[in-house]
């Protein structure tokens, strides 16, 4: 697939110290059809808790559940499995001490030598996979009233006109802790709750479904979204080191870097800018508005990287005249009056920006994404008071994975299905790189830099790929810091052309805007296809 063209910036004074504490930041009318060649593994359970054995969670045995669909993707009849179920992970010791559930889509009859299967989770840190599962390339996918509050119910699930699956297996894994995924023996949350922790349980997960299912020999991508990034960046090179060679990794709505949250830093503020131009671009904040939001962001990142990053770099000594000068393109560029930005300091954080821009209009934007509107109890204030983004969705997805479970799936459980395990305020967010090497990062990291890893991963794998999917009006993981983090990774310049781009008229779920799911499933389909070359 051809790589989607930007320019490169570079902000060589702008270097962040990857040490320094952060502040914390915050996801068909099917026909019964035969037996597939490949049965899901029914797993034995040596390891049963024992009654009596007050000390440790029960250990469930590995039970899945298999039923079977039919869809039409672009005119052809395909006849897939899905299976719900949860695999066992294991300690150092050999003892179970995670149950993690997932949802696979696998096509039947395919020859699984050959046929590709993907991983996909979303991020929190905590949170569980129905967002991906519920909206994106399953062979389902709940309608939404997007960017607009969902109504209902009854949601509508329909059949996934832009599934991947004819491209390739699905499997959708629930995180530790979250849905019904559970810690269980001696484990305590503890053993899953931190950036490392979370990644040998996924690093096991994967190795222990590619035993049961006989996909060793298959090839294999990771298609993660948001924290899930953060995951993936680093999980390519734990696979990697243990000898699981991945031939792609999709990274939707990137976070790579949790440095850029500390304080005494300009970055973030950089790194803002050209999606706040991207908000004002959409709501008709601008004199002169270009036909497209890629035009009008191009000269934003133009002056982010160039006199803005000069203006928040000089700081107090920053000349009044150079100061005035600077917030009048601060204010051509996000619709912020002059007045506010000179008061700012030239530094708008995103939820000031968020209650800002539409005050007149007394209303506030999303955060995950821009596009959704909220109202605060009166238009005074600093902050919105919730993001709409947010609200406007969760219950649609919430019922819509119950139902569907239950009804479709079959899989019935007197557990709670969590969506959160909430546990970001416990998050043990120290990091130590999975291939250590001289320099910043080659330590234990007080907050996570990833893209080190996935630096790491492409140089021992050269023919391992990279795509980067952007939603322009994101400002949960803003555009401009992925391409600054991707830029970055010192790779030599044979090895660059592995890191592609894509963007989209959306937010964070690139997928809730119906036309970028096209365009996305679109660029994912090429991209896997090349990646197996």
């Amino acid at each position: 697939m051809k790589a989607l063209s930007r320019a490169i910036v570079f902000l060589p004074f702008l270097g962040v110290a990857l040490a320094l504490n952060g502040t914390m930041p915050a996801q068909e009318q099917r026909q019964p059809a035969p037996q597939p060649a490949q049965q899901p593994a029914q797993a034995t359970n040596p390891d049963q808790h024992k009654e009596g054995d007050k000390e440790n969670a029960p250990v469930p045995p590995e039970r899945p559940v298999a039923t079977h669909h039919e869809m039409t993707l672009d005119g052809k009849s395909l006849k897939y499995t899905a299976t719900a179920g949860n695999l066992l992970i294991r300690d150092e010791e050999e003892k179970p001490y995670g149950s993690m559930f997932y949802v696979a889509y696998t096509l039947d009859g395919a020859d699984a030598g050959t046929r590709p299967v993907s991983f996909l989770y979303n991020g929190g840190p905590g949170s569980a996979t129905l967002w991906l599962h519920m909206g994106s390339f399953s062979p389902v996918r709940i309608t939404t009233d997007s960017p607009n509050p969902t109504a209902g119910p009854p949601f509508k699930l329909v059949s996934n006109e832009y599934s991947l699956l004819d491209k390739t297996d699905l499997v959708f894994i629930d995180a530790p802790l979250t849905g019904y995924s559970r810690a269980v023996g001696k484990a305590t949350p503890k053993d899953f709750t931190g950036v490392d922790q979370d990644l040998r349980a996924f690093d096991r997960f994967v190795i222990r479904y590619l035993t049961v299912n006989l996909r060793w020999n298959s090839p294999k991508f990771l298609i993660g979204e948001s924290y899930g990034t953060t995951r993936s960046a680093a999980l390519a090179d734990m696979l990697g080191n243990d000898g699981v060679q991945l031939n792609g990794v999709v990274l939707i709505s990137s976070i790579l870097n949790y440095n850029i949250r500390a304080g005494g830093y300009d970055n973030l503020y950089i790194f803002n800018l050209p999606s706040y131009a991207a908000a004002a671009w959409y709501f008709n904040k601008i004199p002169d508005k270009p036909a497209d939001v890629a035009t009008w962001v191009e000269q934003a990142r133009a002056f982010a990287a160039g006199p803005y990053a000069h203006a928040l770099f000089a700081g107090d000594t920053l000349p009044a005249a150079q100061l005035e000068e600077v917030a009048k393109q601060v204010n051509y560029f996000t619709g912020l009056s002059v007045e506010y930005v000179k008061e700012a300091n030239l530094r708008i954080s995103p939820t000031r920006f968020r209650k800002e821009v539409l005050r007149d209009d007394r209303k506030t934007l999303g955060r995950y994404d821009m596009r959704f509107e909220g109202m605060d109890v009166d238009a005074a204030g600093e902050n919105p008071s919730y993001d709409a983004s947010d609200t406007g969705i969760s219950g649609a997805f919430v019922a819509a994975l119950h139902d569907y479970l239950s009804r479709e799936l079959k899989y019935d459980s007197t557990d709670e299905y969590r969506p959160s395990a909430n546990s970001i305020g416990q998050w043990d967010w120290k990091h130590r790189p999975t291939s250590s090497a001289p320099g910043p990062g080659g330590g234990e990291q007080t907050q996570p830099y990833v893209a080190a890893d996935l630096a790491s991963a492409i140089r021992k794998n050269p023919h391992l790929h990279v795509f980067s999917a952007n939603g322009w009006f994101d400002l949960a993981t803003p555009f401009f810091a992925t391409e600054y983090d991707l830029d970055h990774m010192d790779l030599e310049p044979a090895l660059r052309g592995n890191v592609q781009f894509g963007y989209y008229p959306s937010g964070h779920m690139i997928y809730l805007n119906v036309d970028a799911l096209h365009k996305l499933k679109d660029d994912l389909a090429g991209f896997i296809t090349s990646s197996m070359k």
